[in-house]
Protein backbone atom coordinates (compact mmCIF):
# COMPACT_ATOMS: atom_id res chain seq x y z
CA UNK A 1 0.00 0.00 0.00
CA UNK A 2 1.32 3.35 -0.91
CA UNK A 3 2.61 5.37 1.81
CA UNK A 4 1.49 9.00 1.87
CA UNK A 5 4.51 10.36 1.42
CA UNK A 6 4.53 8.62 -2.33
CA UNK A 7 0.62 9.68 -2.70
CA UNK A 8 1.94 13.56 -2.28
CA UNK A 9 4.85 12.83 -4.72
CA UNK A 10 2.51 11.51 -7.13
CA UNK A 11 -0.01 13.81 -6.96
CA UNK A 12 2.61 16.51 -7.80
CA UNK A 13 4.09 14.34 -10.24
CA UNK A 14 0.72 14.66 -12.07
CA UNK A 15 0.26 18.24 -11.30
CA UNK A 16 3.59 19.42 -12.46
CA UNK A 17 2.78 16.96 -15.68
CA UNK A 18 -0.36 19.11 -16.47
CA UNK A 19 1.80 22.58 -16.21
CA UNK A 20 4.35 21.36 -18.41
CA UNK A 21 1.94 20.68 -20.90
CA UNK A 22 -0.22 24.16 -19.93
CA UNK A 23 3.09 25.76 -20.71
CA UNK A 24 3.14 23.70 -24.06
CA UNK A 25 0.24 25.26 -25.06
CA UNK A 26 0.16 28.71 -24.09
CA UNK A 27 3.47 28.97 -25.50
CA UNK A 28 2.12 27.79 -29.28
CA UNK A 29 -0.23 30.35 -28.50
CA UNK A 30 1.50 32.96 -28.03
CA UNK A 31 3.54 32.46 -31.35
CA UNK A 32 0.28 32.66 -33.16
CA UNK A 33 0.77 36.41 -32.16
CA UNK A 34 3.96 36.64 -34.86
CA UNK A 35 3.72 36.70 -38.84
CA UNK A 36 4.04 33.89 -40.14
CA UNK A 37 7.32 34.31 -41.91
CA UNK A 38 8.77 34.61 -38.31
CA UNK A 39 6.79 31.84 -36.56
CA UNK A 40 7.94 29.41 -38.75
CA UNK A 41 11.60 30.25 -37.66
CA UNK A 42 10.82 29.67 -34.57
CA UNK A 43 11.45 25.85 -32.83
CA UNK A 44 9.54 24.78 -30.31
CA UNK A 45 11.93 24.55 -27.26
CA UNK A 46 11.81 22.72 -24.34
CA UNK A 47 10.06 23.35 -21.16
CA UNK A 48 11.07 22.44 -17.65
CA UNK A 49 10.28 23.01 -13.94
CA UNK A 50 13.71 23.50 -11.54
CA UNK A 51 14.79 24.74 -8.61
CA UNK A 52 16.07 28.51 -9.45
CA UNK A 53 15.99 29.99 -5.93
CA UNK A 54 14.77 33.43 -6.63
CA UNK A 55 15.22 33.41 -10.01
CA UNK A 56 12.05 32.95 -11.90
CA UNK A 57 12.30 31.64 -15.32
CA UNK A 58 15.38 31.42 -18.14
CA UNK A 59 15.53 30.68 -21.51
CA UNK A 60 18.70 28.62 -22.93
CA UNK A 61 19.96 29.20 -26.27
CA UNK A 62 22.28 26.17 -26.27
CA UNK A 63 20.00 23.11 -25.02
CA UNK A 64 17.00 25.27 -26.56
CA UNK A 65 15.11 25.38 -23.13
CA UNK A 66 12.44 27.84 -21.49
CA UNK A 67 12.80 27.12 -17.61
CA UNK A 68 10.84 28.59 -15.03
CA UNK A 69 11.08 28.09 -11.37
CA UNK A 70 8.95 24.89 -10.01
CA UNK A 71 8.14 26.95 -6.58
CA UNK A 72 7.39 29.68 -8.18
CA UNK A 73 5.10 28.22 -10.42
CA UNK A 74 3.39 25.66 -7.94
CA UNK A 75 2.27 28.78 -5.64
CA UNK A 76 1.18 31.51 -8.08
CA UNK A 77 -1.89 32.03 -10.29
CA UNK A 78 -0.99 31.12 -14.02
CA UNK A 79 -1.36 34.70 -15.06
CA UNK A 80 1.32 35.57 -13.09
CA UNK A 81 3.26 32.37 -14.64
CA UNK A 82 2.38 33.01 -18.17
CA UNK A 83 3.84 36.67 -17.94
CA UNK A 84 7.24 35.44 -16.96
CA UNK A 85 6.60 32.84 -19.60
CA UNK A 86 5.87 35.27 -22.63
CA UNK A 87 8.78 37.16 -21.17
CA UNK A 88 11.25 33.60 -21.78
CA UNK A 89 9.72 33.29 -25.13
CA UNK A 90 10.54 37.07 -25.84
CA UNK A 91 14.13 35.97 -25.60
CA UNK A 92 14.04 32.56 -27.56
CA UNK A 93 12.63 34.86 -30.31
CA UNK A 94 15.24 37.65 -29.93
CA UNK A 95 18.10 34.56 -30.05
CA UNK A 96 16.58 32.31 -32.87
CA UNK A 97 14.56 34.93 -35.04
CA UNK A 98 16.70 38.40 -34.97
CA UNK A 99 20.05 36.80 -33.68
CA UNK A 100 20.80 38.84 -30.45
CA UNK A 101 23.88 36.68 -29.19
CA UNK A 102 26.06 39.42 -29.76
CA UNK A 103 23.62 42.04 -27.91
CA UNK A 104 22.88 43.00 -24.12
CA UNK A 105 20.48 40.48 -22.34
CA UNK A 106 17.73 43.32 -22.71
CA UNK A 107 19.09 44.87 -25.94
CA UNK A 108 16.79 46.74 -28.67
CA UNK A 109 16.35 43.47 -30.41
CA UNK A 110 14.64 41.73 -27.14
CA UNK A 111 12.25 45.28 -26.56
CA UNK A 112 11.45 44.73 -30.02
CA UNK A 113 10.60 40.92 -29.31
CA UNK A 114 8.57 41.84 -26.12
CA UNK A 115 6.81 43.97 -28.32
CA UNK A 116 5.27 41.74 -30.82
CA UNK A 117 4.47 39.24 -28.43
CA UNK A 118 2.91 41.42 -26.00
CA UNK A 119 5.53 40.38 -23.48
CA UNK A 120 6.81 42.55 -19.70
CA UNK A 121 10.60 43.44 -20.52
CA UNK A 122 10.84 43.33 -16.93
CA UNK A 123 9.47 40.08 -16.01
CA UNK A 124 12.21 38.02 -15.12
CA UNK A 125 15.31 37.73 -12.18
CA UNK A 126 14.09 39.50 -8.77
CA UNK A 127 11.22 40.62 -10.62
CA UNK A 128 8.25 40.87 -8.31
CA UNK A 129 5.05 38.26 -9.85
CA UNK A 130 2.00 39.77 -11.44
CA UNK A 131 -0.25 39.33 -7.83
CA UNK A 132 2.44 40.19 -5.34
CA UNK A 133 2.90 43.82 -7.54
CA UNK A 134 -1.27 44.45 -7.48
CA UNK A 135 -1.53 43.10 -4.04
CA UNK A 136 1.67 44.73 -2.40
CA UNK A 137 0.72 47.90 0.16
CA UNK A 138 2.48 51.06 -0.71
CA UNK A 139 2.23 54.54 0.10
CA UNK A 140 1.39 55.72 -3.00
CA UNK A 141 -1.93 58.31 -3.38
CA UNK A 142 -3.92 55.20 -4.84
CA UNK A 143 -3.62 53.46 -1.74
CA UNK A 144 -5.16 56.34 0.40
CA UNK A 145 -8.25 56.29 -2.36
CA UNK A 146 -8.09 52.62 -1.63
CA UNK A 147 -8.29 52.99 2.11
CA UNK A 148 -10.86 55.22 1.99
CA UNK A 149 -12.80 53.14 0.03
CA UNK A 150 -12.42 50.56 2.39
CA UNK A 151 -13.36 52.13 5.15
CA UNK A 152 -16.93 53.25 3.78
CA UNK A 153 -17.23 49.49 2.73
CA UNK A 154 -16.95 48.76 6.42
CA UNK A 155 -19.46 51.31 7.17
CA UNK A 156 -21.48 49.87 4.57
CA UNK A 157 -21.94 46.12 7.10
CA UNK A 158 -24.15 48.44 9.40
CA UNK A 159 -27.66 46.99 10.21
CA UNK A 160 -29.41 50.16 9.55
CA UNK A 161 -30.07 49.39 6.06
CA UNK A 162 -30.47 53.23 4.77
CA UNK A 163 -26.89 53.86 6.52
CA UNK A 164 -25.61 50.83 4.57
CA UNK A 165 -26.57 51.47 1.38
CA UNK A 166 -25.38 55.34 1.88
CA UNK A 167 -22.08 54.27 2.59
CA UNK A 168 -21.48 51.84 -0.12
CA UNK A 169 -22.60 54.73 -2.79
CA UNK A 170 -20.80 56.95 -1.29
CA UNK A 171 -17.85 54.33 -1.46
CA UNK A 172 -18.81 53.84 -5.48
CA UNK A 173 -18.75 57.95 -6.01
CA UNK A 174 -15.03 58.48 -4.28
CA UNK A 175 -14.10 55.75 -7.15
CA UNK A 176 -16.08 57.49 -9.67
CA UNK A 177 -14.59 60.74 -8.91
CA UNK A 178 -11.62 59.60 -8.21
CA UNK A 179 -11.21 58.27 -12.14
CA UNK A 180 -12.99 61.16 -13.74
CA UNK A 181 -9.95 63.45 -11.62
CA UNK A 182 -7.67 61.46 -13.25
CA UNK A 183 -8.98 61.32 -16.82
CA UNK A 184 -9.00 65.42 -16.27
CA UNK A 185 -5.42 65.93 -15.02
CA UNK A 186 -4.75 63.38 -17.73
CA UNK A 187 -1.81 62.45 -15.68
CA UNK A 188 0.30 58.93 -16.68
CA UNK A 189 -1.16 55.68 -15.64
CA UNK A 190 0.63 52.27 -15.18
CA UNK A 191 -2.16 49.66 -16.93
CA UNK A 192 -2.30 45.98 -15.44
CA UNK A 193 -3.81 42.75 -16.91
CA UNK A 194 -5.19 40.32 -14.55
CA UNK A 195 -7.17 37.10 -14.43
CA UNK A 196 -10.50 37.05 -12.32
CA UNK A 197 -12.53 33.73 -11.82
CA UNK A 198 -11.32 30.88 -13.01
CA UNK A 199 -10.17 29.25 -16.05
CA UNK A 200 -12.50 26.50 -17.61
CA UNK A 201 -13.85 25.05 -20.71
CA UNK A 202 -17.31 26.35 -20.29
CA UNK A 203 -18.82 29.55 -18.44
CA UNK A 204 -22.42 29.94 -16.98
CA UNK A 205 -24.52 33.11 -18.01
CA UNK A 206 -24.33 34.85 -15.26
CA UNK A 207 -20.35 35.39 -15.75
CA UNK A 208 -21.15 37.23 -18.67
CA UNK A 209 -23.47 39.79 -17.04
CA UNK A 210 -20.81 39.99 -14.25
CA UNK A 211 -18.61 40.68 -16.36
CA UNK A 212 -19.85 43.43 -17.99
CA UNK A 213 -21.20 44.92 -14.59
CA UNK A 214 -17.99 45.74 -13.48
CA UNK A 215 -16.20 46.70 -16.44
CA UNK A 216 -19.53 48.86 -16.72
CA UNK A 217 -18.97 50.61 -13.15
CA UNK A 218 -15.44 50.59 -12.14
CA UNK A 219 -13.13 51.54 -14.38
CA UNK A 220 -12.10 48.52 -16.25
CA UNK A 221 -11.91 46.66 -19.04
CA UNK A 222 -12.41 43.12 -19.39
CA UNK A 223 -12.26 40.53 -22.21
CA UNK A 224 -12.73 36.86 -22.32
CA UNK A 225 -9.32 35.31 -23.61
CA UNK A 226 -8.08 32.01 -24.02
CA UNK A 227 -5.93 29.90 -21.72
CA UNK A 228 -5.06 26.84 -19.92
CA UNK A 229 -6.98 25.06 -17.33
CA UNK A 230 -5.18 22.98 -15.34
CA UNK A 231 -7.85 20.36 -13.90
CA UNK A 232 -8.90 20.10 -17.17
CA UNK A 233 -5.62 19.63 -19.33
CA UNK A 234 -7.05 21.49 -22.04
CA UNK A 235 -7.45 25.34 -23.46
CA UNK A 236 -9.81 27.29 -22.44
CA UNK A 237 -11.40 31.09 -21.65
CA UNK A 238 -11.36 32.84 -18.58
CA UNK A 239 -12.34 36.68 -18.33
CA UNK A 240 -9.13 39.46 -17.62
CA UNK A 241 -9.76 42.85 -16.59
CA UNK A 242 -7.40 45.37 -17.57
CA UNK A 243 -7.13 48.55 -15.80
CA UNK A 244 -5.10 50.54 -12.76
CA UNK A 245 -3.79 49.16 -9.76
CA UNK A 246 -6.27 49.96 -7.37
CA UNK A 247 -9.15 49.94 -10.17
CA UNK A 248 -8.65 45.96 -10.15
CA UNK A 249 -8.47 45.35 -6.46
CA UNK A 250 -11.84 47.01 -6.09
CA UNK A 251 -13.09 45.32 -9.17
CA UNK A 252 -12.42 42.16 -8.31
CA UNK A 253 -13.62 42.44 -4.76
CA UNK A 254 -16.47 43.20 -5.94
CA UNK A 255 -16.77 40.16 -8.58
CA UNK A 256 -15.79 37.95 -5.54
CA UNK A 257 -18.24 39.87 -3.61
CA UNK A 258 -21.15 39.42 -5.70
CA UNK A 259 -20.27 35.40 -6.28
CA UNK A 260 -20.30 34.83 -2.60
CA UNK A 261 -23.44 36.41 -2.22
CA UNK A 262 -25.21 34.69 -5.07
CA UNK A 263 -24.41 31.63 -3.44
CA UNK A 264 -25.58 32.47 -0.20
CA UNK A 265 -28.74 33.46 -1.27
CA UNK A 266 -29.43 30.46 -3.21
CA UNK A 267 -28.73 27.85 -0.81
CA UNK A 268 -31.39 30.12 1.02
CA UNK A 269 -33.70 29.80 -2.16
CA UNK A 270 -33.27 26.65 -3.47
CA UNK A 271 -33.38 25.02 0.07
CA UNK A 272 -36.49 23.19 -0.25
CA UNK A 273 -37.36 23.56 -4.22
CA UNK A 274 -34.72 21.52 -5.92
CA UNK A 275 -34.24 23.80 -8.67
CA UNK A 276 -31.83 22.53 -11.23
CA UNK A 277 -28.74 24.56 -12.53
CA UNK A 278 -30.09 26.51 -15.41
CA UNK A 279 -32.86 28.14 -12.90
CA UNK A 280 -29.88 29.02 -10.36
CA UNK A 281 -28.60 30.81 -13.75
CA UNK A 282 -31.86 33.08 -14.18
CA UNK A 283 -31.21 33.31 -10.48
CA UNK A 284 -28.02 34.86 -10.68
CA UNK A 285 -28.76 37.03 -13.53
CA UNK A 286 -31.50 38.82 -11.74
CA UNK A 287 -29.65 39.10 -8.77
CA UNK A 288 -26.41 40.97 -10.96
CA UNK A 289 -29.45 42.97 -13.19
CA UNK A 290 -30.79 43.75 -9.70
CA UNK A 291 -27.58 45.70 -8.00
CA UNK A 292 -26.82 47.01 -11.47
CA UNK A 293 -30.29 48.96 -11.28
CA UNK A 294 -29.30 49.62 -7.93
CA UNK A 295 -26.24 51.55 -9.23
CA UNK A 296 -27.64 53.37 -12.02
CA UNK A 297 -30.93 54.43 -9.71
CA UNK A 298 -28.43 57.53 -8.45
CA UNK A 299 -26.77 58.12 -11.54
CA UNK A 300 -30.26 58.90 -13.07
CA UNK A 301 -31.10 61.22 -9.96
CA UNK A 302 -28.28 63.36 -10.57
CA UNK A 303 -28.58 63.44 -14.55
CA UNK A 304 -29.22 66.91 -14.29
CA UNK A 305 -26.57 67.66 -11.79
CA UNK A 306 -22.89 68.98 -12.38
CA UNK A 307 -21.79 66.91 -9.42
CA UNK A 308 -18.38 65.47 -10.78
CA UNK A 309 -19.14 62.06 -8.63
CA UNK A 310 -22.11 60.69 -10.01
CA UNK A 311 -21.40 57.07 -10.97
CA UNK A 312 -21.11 57.84 -14.31
CA UNK A 313 -19.59 55.25 -17.40
CA UNK A 314 -16.45 56.82 -18.37
CA UNK A 315 -14.17 56.00 -21.42
CA UNK A 316 -10.42 56.12 -20.31
CA UNK A 317 -8.27 56.75 -23.50
CA UNK A 318 -5.51 55.64 -22.65
CA UNK A 319 -6.50 52.15 -21.05
CA UNK A 320 -8.43 52.14 -24.97
CA UNK A 321 -5.02 52.07 -26.31
CA UNK A 322 -3.66 49.69 -23.90
CA UNK A 323 -6.22 47.49 -24.46
CA UNK A 324 -5.78 48.07 -28.46
CA UNK A 325 -2.28 46.45 -28.23
CA UNK A 326 -2.06 43.90 -25.99
CA UNK A 327 -5.04 42.37 -27.91
CA UNK A 328 -5.01 43.96 -31.51
CA UNK A 329 -7.27 41.58 -33.07
CA UNK A 330 -11.03 40.48 -30.86
CA UNK A 331 -14.70 39.64 -31.78
CA UNK A 332 -17.55 39.83 -29.95
CA UNK A 333 -20.09 36.95 -29.39
CA UNK A 334 -23.58 36.72 -27.52
CA UNK A 335 -24.84 33.32 -25.46
CA UNK A 336 -28.36 32.67 -26.77
CA UNK A 337 -31.33 32.69 -23.91
CA UNK A 338 -33.26 29.59 -23.99
CA UNK A 339 -35.80 28.20 -21.46
CA UNK A 340 -35.43 30.96 -19.19
CA UNK A 341 -37.80 31.05 -15.72
CA UNK A 342 -38.91 34.89 -15.49
CA UNK A 343 -40.20 34.26 -11.90
CA UNK A 344 -37.07 33.02 -10.65
CA UNK A 345 -35.28 35.80 -12.13
CA UNK A 346 -37.56 38.00 -11.32
CA UNK A 347 -37.02 36.85 -7.62
CA UNK A 348 -33.49 37.53 -8.12
CA UNK A 349 -33.89 41.14 -9.47
CA UNK A 350 -35.58 41.94 -6.32
CA UNK A 351 -32.70 40.59 -4.16
CA UNK A 352 -30.00 42.23 -6.37
CA UNK A 353 -32.14 45.23 -5.59
CA UNK A 354 -31.29 45.14 -1.71
CA UNK A 355 -27.84 44.05 -2.03
CA UNK A 356 -25.38 45.99 -0.27
CA UNK A 357 -21.09 45.89 -0.58
CA UNK A 358 -19.45 45.78 2.10
CA UNK A 359 -16.06 45.11 3.45
CA UNK A 360 -16.55 40.99 4.97
CA UNK A 361 -15.30 38.00 2.58
CA UNK A 362 -12.46 36.47 3.44
CA UNK A 363 -9.95 34.74 1.05
CA UNK A 364 -6.57 32.67 1.39
CA UNK A 365 -5.25 32.84 -1.85
CA UNK A 366 -2.67 34.81 -2.82
CA UNK A 367 -4.06 36.45 -5.52
CA UNK A 368 -6.76 38.51 -3.66
CA UNK A 369 -6.95 40.36 -1.02
CA UNK A 370 -9.47 42.04 1.04
CA UNK A 371 -10.00 46.26 0.78
CA UNK A 372 -7.68 47.42 3.19
CA UNK A 373 -9.18 49.32 6.91
CA UNK A 374 -7.64 50.50 9.27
Amino acid sequence: MASTKQKKTHIQEELEYRILHGLSCEWEKAIRLLDSDLAKIMQKPMISLRDLNRKLGYWSGIKSEICLNRNFVLNYSWDSVREVLLHEIAHQLAEQVFGSCNDLPHGPKFQKACRLLRANPKASGNYQPLTDRIFSKSIGIEDKIMLRVGKLMALAESQNPYEAEAAMLKAHELIAKYNIDLLKLNENRNFYSVFIGKPALRHHREEYYLARLIQDFYFVQGLWISTYVIEKGKMGRVLEISGTRQNIKISGYIYDFIKHHINIQWKKYNKTNGLNRYRRTDFAVGIIEGFRSKLLSPKKERKDSSHPSALTTVEDPCLKKYIAYKYPHTRSFRNKISNQDNNILQDGIDIGKKLVIFKGITKKSNQKRLLPVK
